[in-house]
């Protein structure tokens, strides 16, 4: 037995899933979701209308800065417990009383969050691939189109994570290379290409308010989604840790450098994009609804600003991939632990493949759900984008203040923070909450049925049902996470996956 499956048995589980994923690998799938080719451009068009340039070029290091804290403070944690279940399973360990309680309630959020950035990547993905079909073949970009090419993505998705986690896996190394291959290009291109480009002042100091508030101040508060949004996901490296080699060491430091290296990287993007814009005249135009891929035609010219176009839809489909495999695994040990209707459905494992097969397709279904709004509410989007960060976001910090409550009696792993862990902890929690009533409130001036933020509903329908579920029924069966049996029967489990 390795130390990963002997610490594993101490934390009550049989090793289920299949232990072949190197440190570098698991850091590839939280870099994947986060995703800059993803994130940073599908709200882009928001950004310009929603604060500008100067919040789209200083929002982010000021975000990306914040969101290390968060990271640092779940990495900490996930090196003391090593397990897909993650979040949940920290909270149950590290509550001083009513774990049960405080489990529930962080998994709960860890689903919605992860249900919603599935969405949001592979609606953004649908977006940008409706752009292209529309310039090359006149596929028009109209929310129908838009809704059938997004329930497509997620139908491949699902199929490529049901083939295993090996495919996976090198298909992340691959994204890792594309990630950061495709940026310097870009950003190479858009420098190098075009006959003008925007000023400095432009690029670092220009401020627009297209929403229709009135207060300046509000308004690049909630420019500040761009960044945030790009920085959600990289829990899939906690969720990754029993899959992964050397777990303990190798999934908080996937969780640290995927922050940091999206940081530098997507910062690098932003303000090569920036400077690219050829045609302003205070609002970004694009007839296929993808600002991006206008500025890319205008400023290289059709041919070589699809074949841009190209590289950047590629990534977000990695990206989309590499959500469903961390959603899937999240599904899976909180149905382990019986927390999800029809629990004894959403854990089964293909003894094939290894992979939790039904979890993959109840993140997929989930997720397109979610996006369904998106056709009579236009601002759906936004609002898919702003669930994943609540949800995660609370998720995320939930177990970092329950080690905080422990004080000198959490037991650190062979990755931690030493003395810095409280004040980063605390640093962590106070932006967490910042950003959670920020997102929640309206976005666009005047509110109506369109421009409804549904947000805060998406939430409370969550909240509220996981609220009610457990004081009606799950309070009195739900103990947090099981033991799934003795050193004799979590090796019984084991052989009965073994494929003869």
């Amino acid at each position: 037995m390795t130390d990963d499956e002997d610490r594993l048995h101490q934390l009550g589980y049989a090793q289920e899933l299949n232990r072949t994923m190197s440190g570098f690998s698991n850091f590839a799938v939280s870099f994947t979701i986060i995703s800059i080719l993803s994130g940073c451009l599908t709200l882009y068009g928001f950004g310009m209308n929603t604060g500008g340039p100067v919040m789209i070029v200083w929002g982010w290091p000021i975000v990306g800065l914040m969101t290390l804290f968060v990271g640092l403070a779940m990495a900490e944690v996930c090196s003391s417990y090593p397990t897909a279940g993650g979040l949940y399973y920290w909270s149950a360990k590290l509550a001083p009383s009513n774990g049960a309680a405080w489990s529930w309630f962080t998994g709960w959020f860890n689903f919605l969050g992860q249900v919603a950035v599935t969405a949001g990547i592979d609606f953004g993905a649908a977006f940008f691939l409706n752009a292209f079909l529309d310039l090359q073949w006149g596929f028009t970009a109209t929310p129908g189109h838009t809704i059938l090419l997004f329930g497509i993505i997620l139908i491949v998705h699902g199929l490529l994570n049901s083939f295993g986690v090996k495919l996976v896996a090198r298909l992340n190394d691959i994204s890792v290379w594309w990630h950061i291959l495709g940026v310097l290009i870009i950003v190479g291109v858009l420098v190098f290409v075009p006959d003008k480009h925007q000023s400095a002042s432009f690029v670092f100091g220009h401020f627009v308010n297209n929403t229709g508030w009135g207060s300046t101040f509000y308004v690049a508060l909630l420019g500040l989604l761009l960044a945030q949004y790009t920085f959600t996901g990289y829990d899939a490296s906690a969720h990754m840790t029993e899959e992964t080699h050397d777990a303990a060491r190798s999934g908080p430091r996937g969780i640290v450098m995927s922050i940091l290296v999206s940081l530098v990287a997507g910062w690098v993007l932003l303000i090569g994009l920036t400077f690219a814009i050829q045609n302003y005249d205070g609002s970004l135009h694009s007839s296929s609804g993808v600002p991006p891929a206008q500025i890319f035609i205008d400023a290289v010219g059709e041919v070589t600003g699809k074949i841009l176009l190209l590289v950047v839809i590629g990534a977000q489909l990695f990206c989309g991939m590499s959500s469903v495999t961390a959603n899937s695994r999240m599904i899976y040990a909180f149905s382990r632990d019986g927390a999800l209707p029809g629990s004894s459905l959403w854990h089964k494992i293909n003894k094939r493949t290894r992979t939790p097969t039904n979890a993959i397709w109840l993140a997929a279904a989930g997720a397109f759900v979610l996006g369904l709004p998106y056709l009579w509410n236009a601002t759906a989007y936004a609002a898919v984008t702003s669930i994943a960060v609540i949800g995660l976001y609370i998720a995320y910090v939930l177990p970092t203040l329950l080690r905080l409550m422990q004080g000198d009696r959490f037991q650190p792993g062979p990755w931690n923070l030493g003395r810095w862990s409280r004040p980063i902890g605390i640093i962590a929690i106070v932006w967490v909450c910042f950003i959670t009533i920020l997102f929640m409130l309206p976005q666009v001036s005047p509110v109506t049925g369109s421009t409804f933020n549904y947000t805060p509903l998406a939430v409370l329908v969550v909240l509220g049902f996981a609220a009610v579920y457990w004081f009606v029924s799950a309070r009195h069966w739900f103990t947090g996470p099981k033991v799934q049996g003795s050193e004799e029967e979590l090796a019984e489990i084991e052989r009965d996956l073994e494929v003869i």
